[in-house]
C-alpha cells in the first residue's frame, strides 16, 4: 500500500472515529443556492449550466451546501455530523490553477453545545492534518469571529446599513480599508442622481410618502423600473442608501475599530485584550465576548494549545454564510490554506429546514495537504543523502 493510500486511509478511519457519517453528493447541483448564499468570491468561480427543465444547475463548488441540502430532504434526527469525500469543481484564479480540486471534510449539524461543537471542529481539522504528517508545530493556524466582530459594530452604534456593508466586507481586507475610508469620509453610497425631493423623504425616513413620491413617478415613466421591484422595496432602499452615503463616524469610534481589527495576537491572550479595548472605550460586546472566552475553555479542554494558534480581528473567510467562527491553517513557511472552517448558524434556514439549526464544519484541501507531505519527504531524503 503506497503512503499516500496510508493516508487517505487514516483520515478516513480519523472521521469514522469522530463520529461523523459518509455522505455522497451529486456532482450536478442547483445554482440557487450558492447564487444566494455563497458570496461574490463563491458565485464568480461557478460553472453554471441549464437543465432540460430550464433550471440553473452547475458543476458542485463545494460541499457544505450539498450536505446541508441532504440533510434537509432527508429530515434525519439531530445533532448529526457528516463527512464527505471528492471533487469540487471552480474556476481557478489563476490561468494556470485547476479546474478540479479533491476535498474532504466533516459538517457538525444540530449540536447545540456551539462552543464544543466549534473546538470540537477545529481539533478535528488540525487531527486530519496530522493523519498527513503535518503537525502543529509545522502550521500557522489563524481563527477570526464573525460574532464578535459584529457585536463591535453594534457597539459603535453604526446604521443598520453600514453595519451590513462592513459585514460582508469581512475577510476581504482591500474592500474592508475601502469602506473604512468611505466611512471616515461620509462617501458611502452615490445619490447624486437622486431627484433631491425623494432624498430629504429618504432622509426624514418618511417611508409612506417616499412610496408614493416613487410610485408616481413610475407611473409618469420618470424613474426606471429597478428591474421590477415594488416602490415600497425601491423606498426601503433608498433610505438604507442615504443613511450611509450620510454616515459618518466620528474619529474616536473610527479610531477604535481600527484598533479592534488590528488585534493579531496568540489566542490565548485574545479575550483579555478585546476586553479591556471594550472597557477603555465603554463598549459593551455581551454574549459575543462571554461566548469567545467559553469557546477557548472548550479548545483547552479538546488539548488544542491556545499559545499556537493566532486571533485575528480581521480575519474572515469569504463565504458570506458564515456567522461565527472561521479558521484556516497552512505551512509556517506559507502557500495556500490546508484547511479552512466556520460555523454557519443561518445556512440551513436559508437553504429550506423548518427550523434553525446550528452548525458548524471545516474543508481539507488533500492535494495542497499531499505536495506539502511530499515536500517534506523529499527535504528529509535529501538530507539523510548528503
Amino acid at each position: 500500500m503506497s503512503a499516500a493510500t496510508d493516508a487517505d486511509q487514516a483520515l478516513a478511519d480519523l472521521f469514522a472515529l469522530r463520529g461523523a457519517v459518509p455522505m455522497e453528493t451529486p456532482i450536478l447541483q442547483p445554482a440557487e443556492p450558492y447564487l444566494d448564499t455563497a458570496g461574490e468570491a463563491l458565485r464568480r468561480r461557478i460553472f453554471l449550466t441549464t437543465g432540460e427543465g430550464g433550471e440553473n444547475l452547475c458543476l458542485r463548488p463545494d460541499f457544505t451546501i450539498p450536505v446541508c441540502l441532504d440533510h434537509i430532504v432527508s429530515g434525519a434526527d439531530l445533532p448529526r455530523r457528516y463527512s464527505y469525500r471528492g471533487l469540487v469543481f471552480r474556476r481557478p484564479r489563476d490561468i494556470d490553477g485547476p479546474n478540479e480540486i479533491e476535498q474532504a471534510g466533516i459538517e457538525d449539524l444540530g449540536e447545540t453545545n456551539l462552543a464544543m461543537a466549534d473546538a470540537r471542529a477545529l481539533a478535528d481539522a488540525l487531527a486530519s492534518l496530522e493523519t498527513a504528517g503535518l503537525p502543529l508545530e509545522r502550521l500557522s493556524v489563524v481563527l477570526g469571529d464573525q460574532g464578535l466582530f459584529e457585536a463591535f459594530l453594534r457597539a459603535l452604534g453604526l446604521p443598520d446599513g453600514w453595519q451590513r456593508r462592513l459585514i460582508r466586507t469581512f475577510g476581504e481586507d482591500r474592500l474592508l480599508d475601502e469602506a473604512l475610508t468611505a466611512l471616515s469620509g461620509g462617501r458611502g453610497a452615490a445619490i447624486d442622481t437622486v431627484p433631491a425631493p425623494l432624498v430629504e423623504l429618504a432622509r426624514a425616513r418618511e417611508e409612506g410618502a417616499l412610496t408614493r413620491a416613487i410610485r408616481d413617478l413610475m407611473e409618469e415613466g420618470g424613474l426606471p423600473p429597478h428591474s421590477g421591484r415594488a416602490p415600497l422595496e425601491v423606498a426601503q432602499r433608498l433610505i438604507e442608501k442615504v443613511a450611509i452615503a450620510e454616515a459618518r463616524l466620528p474619529d474616536s469610534s473610527l479610531s477604535l475599530l481600527k484598533r479592534f481589527l488590528s488585534i493579531d495576537c496568540a489566542l490565548s491572550d485574545a479575550p483579555e485584550i478585546v476586553r479591556a479595548l471594550a472597557a477603555e472605550a465603554g463598549l459593551e460586546l455581551g454574549r459575543a465576548l462571554t461566548f469567545f472566552e467559553a469557546r477557548n475553555l472548550a479548545l483547552r479542554a479538546a488539548d488544542v494549545p491556545l499559545d499556537a494558534l493566532r486571533y485575528r480581528a480581521a480575519f474572515g473567510r469569504p463565504l458570506d454564510y458564515y456567522t461565527g467562527l472561521v479558521f484556516e491553517a497552512l505551512l509556517k513557511d506559507g502557500g495556500e490554506p490546508l484547511v479552512g472552517g466556520g460555523r454557519y448558524d443561518r445556512l440551513l434556514r436559508l437553504l429550506g429546514a423548518a427550523q434553525p439549526i446550528p452548525a458548524v464544519g471545516f474543508t481539507l484541501w488533500l492535494g495542497r495537504m499531499r505536495e506539502a507531505t511530499s515536500a517534506r519527504t523529499e527535504s528529509s531524503d535529501a538530507g539523510e543523502a548528503a
